[in-house]
């Protein structure tokens, strides 16, 4: 009787490659995916350029507000043909150019409400404004004598130079943010306080025209 040799079936390895191959193709996928994977940008914190998202284009004028505390109010006389009302007095230099107006043109005594009167005055001082310093940064100044206290004299010349600025911003067509608000109260008398002529000159507002160079 014949003997029969029967060995185990060997396994075809081919399974055994496939399954290498799959998991040799994966780990190359997810390898891959995770070097191109896209992280945010980090900024250096010495990296000025990067850091400033708001650079400025060099050909934009950059302009500054004048120096309202600077300003000197006894310069010399000038002659402005449009300004024919002997009530204003116009002063300037080559920076700046100051028209003055007493109290008794725009104010009673002691009040800081404007008078009708004034308004022929004012609309005047406007015109010239316009047709000379469109652009330019307005500033008023409110003046007083040196009755009363000082904290009382300042305030009383904020409350002037705000009424002849809300006059110019609602009927003397100036923008709002072209005008400020200055108040020196007794600090600046142009006078002697110890006489009444003198007090009455000391009383008044002064508006200043600073023009803009870099924007002429």
């Amino acid at each position: 009787m014949a003997q029969l040799d029967v060995q185990p079936k060997k396994h075809s390895s081919t399974w055994l490659w496939i399954i290498f191959f799959v998991l040799a193709v994966g780990a190359a996928v997810l390898l891959y995916n995770g070097c191109n994977r896209t992280s945010p940008l980090r900024v250096d914190a010495t990296d000025t350029t990067a850091q400033n998202s708001t650079k400025k284009d060099s050909n934009v004028i950059v302009t500054t507000q004048p120096d309202w505390n600077k300003i000197d109010l006894n310069i010399p006389k000038e002659q402005y043909d449009e300004i024919t009302d002997t009530a204003i007095i116009v002063k300037g230099n080559d920076q700046y150019t100051i028209y003055s107006l007493g109290e008794n043109i725009l104010f009673k005594k002691g009040q800081s409400t404007l008078q009708p009167s004034s308004e022929v005055t004012l609309r005047q001082v406007a015109s010239s404004l316009i047709k000379r310093y469109k652009d330019a940064n307005i500033g008023v100044y409110g003046h007083t004598d040196s009755v009363g206290n000082a904290g009382s004299n300042k305030a009383l010349g904020e409350a002037r130079a705000r009424s002849v600025k809300e006059w110019l911003n609602k009927k003397g067509g100036l923008p709002d943010d072209q005008v400020s608000v200055h108040s020196l109260g007794e600090q600046q008398p142009v006078a002697r306080n110890s006489t009444e002529s003198g007090r009455a000159l000391n009383r008044s507002v002064e508006i200043v025209a600073f023009p803009n160079k870099a924007a002429q």
